[in-house]
């Protein structure tokens, strides 16, 4: 009997490396793609029988109806009476239509509750032409099998997908602890689906549906989980989705350009330009006798002796780091392009419609020529990302608290490191956020990181005799909400709940041993650290 089990074992093996392996598709430009978990496998036109469940993504059917019709529904308040619950809030607690979504709060969306009727839903999709699945409302379920190009389709027709896309940015931002958005920037809008596998529905399948961030549509299915999906195929779908393009926020920035070099005149083939829309090649002569030649495609525009530049928001990003920087290396380029747009919205004014903001060294320098097509595509592949948590500036070669040096940036970059891992260094309490939803994951506890550093000095003689002890040279100190006080080594973040107790400054000295011994095996020994940590504090 243990031969024979044996043998089972070994015929068994082959079959579960194969599932194992199996690769993730990928639906996109009417093409089918097989990836594995680096790379591309094989490309096929996209088959009309190539079918998948709904899972969650009716949700985004019945969100984009009530961003369309303009509804106002409530919002859902969770009581605790659902196990389902779980994908939206704590009991006492609510959730509001984007959030809803981000999260695949099914309870939110439940026609039911919302008030829609069959008649209503069938009418309204009747007219845009939607497939028969999408018409009839007792068939937005997650296991309604539709086919994929079908899907495809209706998603490119989808009213309010603009602002569906800026909200499901958060979808990848809060995927695998933020290393998704690392691989991917803002390039993908997807909302996930996770359903029973088709053979064995003990396991599951999932993937994601919706848009990249030029509105192409695109689906994914595989082995696993949606979260699975995400966290170990995202190096294949760097490798496949398409180049970013230079799509528009909609955001409107308007900039006083040389806003402390006063104008003499503006000159047009020689002659004095007249006042209003500039468009071709000028040459600016300024009070102090420099000259500057310049080129406008109609965004510039010469008002009472002032020059003045109206740009969409990623053209602006680009033409700053066209102008404080350059497009190489390419992550420490992104981690710049974050940085530049965290600047505009962090010191920007409203003016009308737009953004108001002066070129200067004071503010932030802008290319008074249309960007490159290299800082572009910078800008487009960090869209809508920003840092929430902190205050942002950057130098060219001098770092600070909250400063990102671009040579410290640039070294970094070719050292290999990705451009959200420069940005932790840089910016140590921020997370990567989305432009009209910023927020931090880390809550900063500037006292307990004050406590901290102050004692670290004190303790340092004695530190540097322990073996493997490691000073950390940049780390945050953060709110914790609830459960027991944890540290976060990726992020070099430590979450405590104060400093105010003897028991909150023992919780910081000893997750703060932690992070200074964590590359050594003292640092996973919880005997060793809570005696250090008591020693220091307390003898």
């Amino acid at each position: 009997m243990p031969r024979l089990l044996v043998c089972w074992l070994l015929c068994l093996l082959p079959a579960l490396a194969t599932a194992q392996d199996e690769p993730l598709h990928l639906a996109l430009k009417g093409d089918l793609l097989s990836l594995s978990r680096t790379r591309l496998l094989s490309r096929e036109p996209l088959p009309d029988t190539l079918q998948t469940p709904l899972g969650s993504v009716w949700k985004l059917f019945v969100y984009a109806w009530l961003v369309d019709t303009g509804a106002r529904e409530p919002a859902y308040e969770c009581r605790g009476q659902s196990k389902e619950e779980v994908y939206c809030c704590t009991a006492g607690g609510k959730i509001e239509r984007d959030q809803a979504l981000v999260k695949s709060c099914g309870l939110y969306f439940e026609p039911a509750r919302l008030g829609i009727s069959s008649a209503d839903w069938r009418a309204y999709w009747q007219t845009r032409q939607a497939p028969e699945w999408l018409r009839s409302l007792p068939s937005l379920q997650p296991a309604t099998r539709v086919p994929v190009a079908e899907l495809l389709r209706s998603l490119a027709l989808l009213p309010a997908q603009d602002q569906a896309r800026r909200v499901l940015l958060d979808v990848v931002l809060n995927a695998a602890d933020g290393n998704v958005v690392g691989e991917l920037g803002g390039r993908l809008r997807v909302k996930t689906w996770s359903w029973l596998g088709d053979r064995d529905p003990a396991s599951r399948q999932g993937g994601f549906a919706g848009w990249t961030v030029d509105g192409t549509p695109i689906w994914a299915g595989g082995r696993g989980t949606s979260q699975r999906v995400l966290r170990e195929y995202g190096p294949a779908l760097a490798t496949v989705l398409p180049p970013s393009g230079a799509a528009e926020s909609g955001t409107c920035v308007e900039v006083s350009l040389f806003s402390r070099y006063p104008l003499k005149r503006l000159l047009s083939g020689g002659r004095v330009a007249a006042s209003g829309p500039l468009q071709g090649d000028y040459r600016v002569e300024f009070a102090s006798g420099n000259q500057l030649d310049i080129h406008s495609d109609g965004e510039l525009f010469l008002l009472n002796d002032t020059l003045v530049a109206r740009l969409d928001r990623e053209e602006y990003v680009a033409r700053v780091l066209q102008r404080e920087a350059t497009a190489e290396p390419a992550e420490a380029a992104k981690a710049l392009a974050v940085a530049i747009r965290t600047y505009l919205l962090q010191n920007a004014t409203r003016h009308g419609e737009c953004l108001s903001i002066d070129d200067s060294s004071q503010r932030q320098r802008v290319a008074p020529r249309p960007a490159s097509a290299e800082a572009r595509d910078i800008a487009a592949w960090t869209r809508d990302l920003v840092l929430a948590g902190s205050t942002v500036t950057y130098h060219s070669d001098q770092p600070g608290p909250d400063k990102l040096s671009w040579q410290h940036a640039v070294e970094q970059a070719n050292a290999g490191q990705r451009y959200d891992a420069i940005l932790l260094h840089a910016y140590p309490r921020a997370s990567l956020s989305r432009w009209d939803n910023p927020v931090a994951s880390c809550e900063a506890l500037p006292a307990a990181q004050d406590w901290l550093q102050k004692q670290r000095r004190g303790w340092r003689p004695q530190l540097e005799s322990e073996t493997g002890y490691n000073e950390v040279s940049t780390f945050a100190v953060c709110r914790l909400t609830f459960g027991r006080p944890y540290v976060d080594r990726e992020r070099q973040r430590i979450y405590v709940r104060g400093v105010l107790s003897l028991q909150d400054r023992l919780d910081l000295t000893h997750e703060y041993l932690h992070l200074a011994f964590e590359a050594h095996p003292n640092g996973q020994d919880e005997t060793y650290i809570e005696g250090l940590a008591r020693h220091l504090l307390l003898e």
